[in-house]
Parts: structure tokens; C-alpha cells; sequence
């Protein structure tokens, strides 16, 4: 028999990924505090503080906010280093003289509300004492651009010339542009959706139950034990990843390769995706992120889709990867035909599944220095 390879998991692992404040060092966060922020279901969060970053300087009319996905972050451009433990996710498109120009725009970023990276998520200290915890409300979408828009007023800027996000961040780039459409003078809006569908719920749910069943969830009160839900963490990043890449890139890199271990190639990879995130991220924000984008529905209380969409005043880009089998083209096809003004949709062309939106810059890059440069 062969002998097995030790795990990543095998490894000693933190009981949470997150960053929290008294964490040292601060590495290049900056912070809002926006006091409370009132949820839809009708909870008031306290003492709210976000996370931001930012590249350039304010002219009073050149702001860009950009928005990470699901696991991403504040942290866009840049080196990995203390404080930070993931180098910049989009460094190829922003930075001096790159599509997003930080010499001519101010480029702002913020960690999102229930995240692990500097903002009040449920790794954050509860105002009553210990940590939120399984005491975190729920969250949805709209709650989150709650409070963008409070840290957008905070920083003075009262108009961004463009929003853009993809994936989860393109949810948020689409409440903007839907809630406060006198803000919103651009978007851009990647492989993401106007609703999340039966599917990417299912999938997101199944996550979500590989986290609660660890034995060492605790209810989401983990934080004082000696160890978290790392291997539910674990395979709900397993599970994810799976759904960002495709099937033809995953054939095409491992195909049915036995490593000497005795693993399949493909099996050590999304292992090693798993632990990866483990060490930087947080289960129970998983779980209040993930339940937010089940949440998405651009529609609800508006009408429908095509009425919700119909309200955005920006000028508006779309668009999607070939290959995206968790959010395929059809989704992005509906947004950039309801949408006014949109129009045609932009096909990005990519073996890289869903993850293409952070990999193809080559792609990526011209349409988004065609948007900011074009006139309103």
C-alpha cells in the first residue's frame, strides 16, 4: 500500500482565519467606524466598523469602488506580507498607468459587512462582551451596500464614477447602481447575476452544511476552543472551487493523474484550495456571506427584475465568461438586455470557469478602461 502524504489540514491550523482588531500588525486596512446600521429584517447592527483600502487621490469627481467576491477582500492590489496573507487579487488591472489608472483615479475598496478582514463580521467583538459569534444576524445584499454607501458619505465622496465588481461583488455593484442610481455614474459588472438561482443556492447551501456538521463548529461558538471548523471550512472550499473552474480546464490540468501518494492529482489540488483558505478566512462569516448571496434578488419589494434594472441611470458594461458553469451567460444576457442602455453583451473567452474574472486581465482590462473612459 502506499504511504500516505501528510494534509495541509494536518498541519496546525488557526481556529479562524479572520483578522481582528488588536491584531498586529494593521497591514494596509484603513477604517470607517459608521455606527449602527438598520437590516432588513428588521435587527439593528451596533458599533459598525469597516475595512477599507485605497490608491490614489480624491479630485472630488474621480472615485472607483471596487467590489471582491465571496473570499476576497479589501486587499486589490498589492504584495502578500504581514498583516495582508494574499497578495493583491486584481493587480494586474489596477495600479499606476494599468485599466484602472490610480494616477488618474481614486480607487476605493472596502471589506465587505460580516467579512473577516478588518470589518464587523461575526470574528468581531460583540459590544455586550466576547465575540459575536452564532449572535451575528443574519445579512442580506442590500444590508451590505448599507454600509458602503455610509463609509461612501463618510469618505465625502457623494458620486462614484464607477462601481464595478464580479461575482459576489457584482451583486453589490448592482444594489448600488439600483438603490442610489444618482451615485452611480458608471458600472461594470462581471459574471455575476440579478438573482441567485435554484443552483448556485443548492450549491451554497450544501457548503453551508459541510461547515455546521464539523464537530467542532460548536453552534458557531468556536472561538475559545482549541479548534475550529477547519475540515468543514475546508470542504465547502472544495465544493466552491469545483463550480469555479471548468470541467475542461480540471480534464485538461489533472485528467485522471495518480500523484505517488496514491491521490488523484485533482483531489490534492482542491485539498491544498481548501487549507489554503482555512488559514485566511473565517467559517462563520462563510456561512453570513454565502446566506447573503442566497439572499440576492434585485426584484424583491421592486416589482420584479426587469423593474428593479429599468432604474439604473449608469452607463452600464456586462459581462461574462463562456465557460462560467456557476454563473453562465444567460444570467449577464438577461441583466445587459434590461438593463437601459446597456447594451451588447461582452463574452470574456476562457478555459478558467467562473475564477476567469480575476484570471483573464488580457480580456478584462480593455473593458474596463473603455468604460472609465467613456462619456457619461
Amino acid at each position: 500500500m502506499t504511504a500516505r502524504t501528510a494534509s495541509p489540514l494536518d498541519r496546525p491550523l488557526p481556529v479562524t482565519g479572520a483578522w481582528r482588531e488588536g491584531d498586529d500588525p494593521v497591514g494596509l486596512r484603513r477604517f470607517v467606524d459608521i455606527g449602527e446600521v438598520a437590516l432588513e429584517s428588521g435587527a439593528t447592527l451596533p458599533s459598525v466598523r469597516v475595512a477599507y483600502e485605497s490608491w490614489g487621490r480624491f479630485t472630488g469627481e474621480n472615485a472607483v469602488l471596487i467590489e471582491h467576491a465571496l473570499t476576497g477582500d479589501a486587499h486589490v492590489v498589492g504584495e502578500a506580507g504581514p498583516g495582508q496573507p494574499s497578495p493583491g487579487w486584481w493587480n494586474d488591472l489596477v495600479g499606476p498607468g494599468r485599466a484602472i489608472d490610480t494616477d488618474r483615479w481614486f480607487v476605493v475598496a472596502t471589506n465587505i459587512l460580516g467579512g473577516c478582514q478588518g470589518t464587523t463580521g461575526p470574528a468581531s467583538a460583540h459590544p455586550g462582551g466576547g465575540v459575536w459569534g452564532s449572535r451575528f444576524p443574519d445579512l442580506t445584499v442590500r444590508d451590505q451596500v448599507a454600509a458602503e454607501i455610509a463609509v461612501a458619505d463618510a469618505l465625502g465622496i457623494e458620486c462614484w464614477h464607477a462601481v464595478i465588481g464580479g461575482s459576489a461583488g457584482g451583486m453589490r455593484a448592482l444594489e448600488w447602481a439600483i438603490t442610489v442610481p444618482e451615485r452611480v455614474e458608471r458600472l461594470f459588472l462581471l459574471a455575476t447575476s440579478a438573482v441567485a438561482s435554484a443552483e448556485q443556492i443548492g450549491l451554497s447551501t450544501t457548503q453551508q452544511a459541510a461547515i455546521v456538521a464539523d464537530p467542532h463548529f460548536h453552534g458557531g461558538d468556536y472561538y475559545a476552543a482549541a479548534q475550529g471548523p477547519a475540515a468543514g471550512l475546508d470542504i465547502a472550499r472544495r465544493i466552491a472551487h469545483l463550480a469555479y473552474r471548468s470541467e475542461p480546464e480540471l480534464e485538461q490540468r489533472f485528467g485522471r493523474e495518480v500523484q505517488p501518494d496514491g491521490r488523484f492529482a485533482v483531489a490534492s489540488y482542491l485539498e491544498h484550495q481548501g487549507a489554503k483558505l482555512v488559514r485566511r478566512f473565517d467559517a462563520n462569516s462563510y456561512l453570513t456571506l454565502t446566506r447573503a448571496m442566497d439572499s440576492h434578488d434585485a426584484g424583491r419589494d421592486r416589482g420584479g427584475v426587469e423593474a428593479a434594472l429599468g432604474r439604473i441611470t449608469a452607463r452600464t458594461l456586462v459581462a461574462g465568461i463562456d465557460s462560467d458553469r456557476l454563473y453562465p451567460l444567460s444570467q449577464q444576457r438577461r441583466l445587459a438586455e434590461a438593463i437601459p442602455g446597456a447594451g451588447d453583451l461582452a463574452v470574456v473567452r476562457s478555459l478558467y470557469g467562473h475564477d476567469a474574472f480575476l484570471i483573464e486581465s488580457d480580456q478584462v482590462a480593455p473593458l474596463a478602461a473603455a468604460l472609465l473612459a467613456a462619456r457619461p
